[in-house]
């Protein structure tokens, strides 16, 4: 188990371990990290004070991952939404890509899981995670092990 300080270092453990990424670390872009069958989105660009997104910076920031889920449907089987926000960020994408979303909307929680449906028929599963957060991490409310097991499930 993992027990860094850092978000992304419990993120990349967890994918190193999963097989996605080639080392348990990255600290910047050419680190040597290479991740293979991955790709790591922002729904929101920053963490505003209390952790809480302003609505406008997630209605500026939807066009970047609706066109980040066009370009990487056709090929995609899962996404992670790591916490709550991407969750939501992702039904919202999908609704306004025109896929499919079970009725009544998907609720978030650890471990929960929904497929989605592009416009051409294709499922993708969306599971859900707590965020890699301090907040998360520090308290155990998410563990190395809870990481883990959702990352098997993509």
């Amino acid at each position: 188990m993992f027990t860094g300080d850092r978000s992304g270092d419990w993120l990349y453990a967890a994918l190193h371990r999963a097989g996605y990424a080639s080392r348990p670390t990255s600290v910047a872009a050419g680190d040597g990290q290479v991740l293979t069958g991955l790709r790591i989105v922002a729904a929101v660009r920053c963490a505003p004070p209390a952790n809480k997104p302003t609505t406008e910076e997630k209605a500026t920031c939807a066009p970047w991952l609706d066109r980040d889920l066009t370009i990487v449907a056709p090929g995609l089987r899962s996404i992670l939404a790591l916490g709550s926000i991407a969750w939501d960020a992702t039904i919202g994408a999908a609704r306004r890509l025109g896929w499919v979303v079970p009725q009544p909307k998907p609720r978030f929680g650890h471990g929960a899981e929904a497929l989605l449906t592009t416009a051409s028929g294709h499922g993708i599963r969306l599971v859900g995670s707590y965020h890699v957060s301090q907040q998360n991490t520090f308290t155990g409310k998410l563990t190395g092990a809870m990481l883990d097991e959702v990352m098997a499930r993509l």
